[in-house]
């Protein structure tokens, strides 16, 4: 066991929010199951109180955590994994995360994820929560993200990320020709029946997506997204719940769908496209240290500029 020290105060933004909802958000580094049995027992306390679970927030409350947690030693196993940085200095790193790289380590992943590759790149991030990861990209989704490199970073990226003040903007392609942008105000919750699966449900959590059309193709449209919420699977989720799964993300129901009487190479590339269209294009976020705004672009990856080339092709071979 290893003991656990930290404070930390609620952000305004998590206002009315129970407990141990609040504490998973700010003390990211231990699953809400650990932290609600450290909150019945009174070693996470609220302004030096203990609390029950349930208990509803008003906003800066200092939150203090004395609990022992299980090691986890493979997340201190440095590897040496290729990172395509973006910037990098004592606070931060910015990447661009490539599809098919997990990014935590887990059952069935312990070893050659970003995590892995992070310490060994700067092993004093190994003393952070998660090594400095305050938010994260699906294994199969691509693009640039951003990792606390210090105790500060961490605790202020993460209180900016649970107060929606990071922007964090994708892009993805669809099956089916959305006529107009949309935004989703759905909640999201696990799917009943698939537990691997996230499904918009009444009881839910709130999720809030803008959708806007960037180029449209044939039964295809390229969408740029926005995130006001960062539930998992959020933008996935979204595009089923309104007809437009993306290209490749059969989860969520896609049914590798071809323009009629296309080239036989573009039905070979949708049908066989590996993952979900989605990259994570743009982020903005103001710097933990110097309080400056940075903005942060990764270009669209080769599988999906090629997707992107094909249907444009297509679409003036059948004008």
């Amino acid at each position: 066991m290893t003991d656990e020290n930290s404070t930390t105060v609620v952000p305004p933004a998590l206002a009315g929010e129970r407990l141990d909802k609040i504490a998973a958000i700010v003390f990211p580094a231990y699953s809400r199951v650990e932290l609600t049995r450290w909150i019945t027992a009174g070693l996470l306390t609220v302004d030096g109180r203990a609390a029950k679970p349930k208990f509803r927030c008003r906003g800066g409350e200092q939150l203090a955590l004395s609990a022992e947690a299980e090691p986890r030693e493979y997340w201190e196993t440095p590897e040496a994994v290729p990172l395509d940085i973006l910037f990098e200095d004592e606070d931060l790193l910015v990447l661009n995360k490539p599809a098919g790289l997990v990014v935590h380590p887990g059952a069935g992943n312990r070893n050659g994820t970003l995590v892995n590759g992070l310490i060994h790149h700067r092993e004093t991030l190994a003393q952070l929560p998660r090594a400095g990861v305050v938010h994260r990209l699906d294994k199969d989704t691509s693009g640039v993200m951003v990792v606390a490199a210090s105790t500060n970073a961490h605790r202020v990226l993460t209180g900016m990320i649970a107060a929606r003040e990071v922007r964090r903007e994708y892009l993805g392609i669809t099956e089916g020709r959305m006529i107009s942008g949309r935004d989703v105000d759905q909640p999201i919750g696990r799917d009943p029946h698939v537990r691997t699966r996230q499904a918009v449900r009444d009881d839910g959590k709130p999720a809030f997506t803008e959708f806007r059309v960037k180029s449209r193709y044939r039964v295809h449209t390229m969408v740029h997204a926005r995130l006001h919420s960062g539930r998992t699977h959020q933008i996935r989720v979204h595009l089923q719940s309104i007809g437009f799964p993306l290209v490749g993300d059969r989860r969520y129901g896609a049914r590798g769908r071809v323009p009629q009487g296309a080239d036989q190479s573009l039905v070979d590339y949708l049908q066989r496209f590996p993952r979900q269209a989605l990259h994570a294009a743009r982020l903005v976020f103001v710097h933990p240290g110097s309080e400056k705004e940075l903005e942060f672009n990764a270009p669209l990856p080769q599988d999906m500029d090629n997707l992107k080339k094909l249907l444009a092709e297509d679409i003036g071979k059948n004008a």
